[in-house]
């Protein structure tokens, strides 16, 4: 009597150490925003912290009408579960518990894919292959390992989802980041198209992101633990889930110490998390020196990730989610054929470094290439069909003024901050009588170009020094086609400051909370360049070209003779100051 009482109060407390480690995991969620959200730029923030909400609230969603029921499902051919809705006809007998703890891991799989995709990709677009992630992808090729499918019968090993989580969510943001393409600027190609250098584009908030890590950290112990079934199995968990990423870690930072002269500090919170991620197969069937071993290699395959994608493959991903989570989850599905041993609380399993042969792997692997195999074709289908029916990235402008702004009308995430950013970026209420009936600048007559781009010219003269100070005004979504006309142009040079103003275009009101908000001033760009050899008259025409959309009020061009100059020693440095004729 006494044993079955112990033992009914041990399933009531891993009942409900099952339920709080779901709530850990639902948990991660913010993390997953702080992550993403911290490495990208600020005007972007808003997009991506509603995106990470809707991951949940669409995958709750599609899981009742048909993710729940195609995972734990009966099974049908070892393939999928039957579907059905037994959570409203039958909701007395409902597996509650299962319900939340498998919805919080099918959230966690569409938000990876977040991350690679960020900042130029459209909010309806997400929403549809979100929906399909949890709906579909997941629930299928997660019913073979935990709802008693093919590879379940097989013996094949994943005990919280460094497969059948981040390995296919690492894979959907893979091939999501090469169709939807890099953002602009990432790469710089020569005129024959071959890419000269790799842009960084810095995270704008490195604490936040670095407060996601710690908050995923924390989640992942239920994201581990929630599933164990004694105190011995649970406490072996906890100790192999914060060795592997401590190691993961420390490698990284010791690397990039040697390799680039500093220890990096974005890079190190990626090895924390590809630690974790490596470890959530194995982390029941690995001992100590197992989890060290695991962790070393995250922490330098993380690295060889991304700059693979970046220097080799030339894919842009924001945040690191394709070295984290596929190359990591990868290695933490083989890992369980290579370091499972006996000695870990209620494993019977043993791999290769610990005398258990090759069989173990060969399971492993094949469970591993099915998984991504199903993975990489439907999410190939499923961005295809999305592409050529909604599109899946947003307009140059649109990227270019930032997605808080274009797709959700917000006017900064950052309200009250004095950040100058493209995220401050307003929508131009473009009044009527602006437009000058012509868009195309080859087919516009000298006055209508006059009108749309001004150009201010002190009186004629040749200034001493041959040379010209040229200042151009215009909108920030132009800034990138004006850089590259004038480079190409031949200045190699120029002076860029973020400034607002309004002439005829006002900024339009937008909306918080229903109320809209006053708006009068737009951000803008001001270019300040100085030439010589290069004539005057080809800048501003080329400036003029460029600008030139068919609307009055497209920019302004100012044009001032530099005088002479005159050297200026401060210290012992020699500086040149132009002296502009008034």
């Amino acid at each position: 009597m006494a044993e079955e009482i112990l033992s009914y109060v041990d399933g009531q407390v891993f009942g409900v150490w099952f339920l709080i480690g779901a709530a850990l995991v639902f948990w991660m969620q913010a993390g997953f925003a702080m992550v993403e959200s911290g490495f990208t730029r600020a005007k972007n923030a808003g997009n991506i912290i509603m995106k990470n909400l809707m991951d949940f609230c669409i995958g709750c969603a599609m899981f009742i009408l048909i993710g729940f029921s195609l995972l734990l499902g009966e099974d049908w051919l070892g393939f999928i579960g039957k579907p059905g809705f037994d959570i409203f006809t039958n909701y007395a007998e409902f597996d509650w518990s299962n319900f939340v703890f498998n919805l919080v891991f099918c959230a966690t799989t569409a938000t990876i894919v977040s991350g690679a995709m960020a900042e130029r990709t459209k909010f309806l677009s997400y929403c549809v292959y979100s929906a399909i992630i949890s709906g579909l992808i997941y629930p299928i090729e997660a019913h073979w390992t935990w709802g008693g499918g093919w590879l379940a019968e097989m013996g094949f090993h994943d005990f919280a989802g460094s497969n059948c989580i981040h390995m296919v969510g690492g894979i959907c943001a893979l091939i999501g980041a090469i169709m939807v393409g890099p953002r602009i600027g990432k790469f710089v190609k020569d005129k024959a198209g071959k890419v000269t250098k790799v842009n960084a584009f810095p995270g704008h908030n490195l604490p936040i992101g670095a407060l996601g890590v710690f908050i995923l950290w924390l989640g992942w112990y239920g994201f581990n633990g929630a599933a164990c079934t004694s105190v011995e199995q649970l406490g072996s968990v906890f100790v192999t889930t914060t060795i592997a990423p401590s190691i993961a870690t420390v490698v990284c930072m010791i690397y990039t110490w040697i390799r680039y002269g500093k220890p990096d500090v974005s890079m190190c919170l990626n090895a924390s998390l590809a630690g974790l991620v490596a470890i959530t197969a194995p982390c029941d069937t690995t001992d100590a020196l197992g989890a060290v071993i695991i962790g070393f290699v995250a922490g330098l395959l993380v690295i060889f990730g991304v700059w693979l994608l970046d220097n080799v493959l030339r894919i842009d991903d924001p945040v690191g989610a394709v070295a984290v989570h596929m190359l990591n989850g990868i290695w933490g599905t083989l890992a369980v054929g290579l370091f499972s041993t006996a000695s870990a609380p209620g494993n019977e399993i043993v791999g290769l470094f610990y005398g258990g042969g090759f069989k173990q792997l060969g399971i492993q692997c094949i469970g591993m290439l099915a998984t991504a195999g199903w993975t990489a074709v439907t999410i190939i289908i499923t961005f295809g069909v999305i592409k050529a029916v909604l599109g899946l990235r947003v307009s140059e402008e649109e990227e270019i003024e930032g997605l808080d702004s274009t797709e959700h009308g917000l006017v900064s995430a950052y309200s009250g901050f004095g950040i100058m950013d493209v995220s401050n970026t307003l929508i131009m209420d473009v009044n009527e009588n602006t437009h000058l009936g012509v868009s195309e600048y080859e087919d516009a007559s000298e006055a209508m170009r006059n009108a749309s781009v001004q150009v201010v010219q002190a009186p004629e003269m040749v200034p001493a020094s041959g040379m010209h100070k040229v200042v151009i005004i215009t909108k920030l979504s132009r800034y990138d086609k004006i850089k590259r006309a004038l480079n190409e142009l031949g200045v190699t040079g120029m002076t860029v400051t973020q400034v607002t103003g309004c002439g005829i275009q006002k900024g339009a009101g937008k909306k918080y909370r229903g109320v809209e908000m006053d708006a009068t001033l737009l951000p803008k760009i001001k270019l300040e360049i100085v030439v010589s050899e290069i004539p005057v008259d080809k800048v501003i025409d080329v400036a003029k070209k460029t600008l030139y959309t068919g609307k009055i009020g497209d920019g302004k061009i100012f044009v001032y003779a530099v005088d002479r100059v005159v050297k200026v020693r401060t210290g012992e440095e020699n500086f040149e100051a132009l002296m502009d004729v008034e």
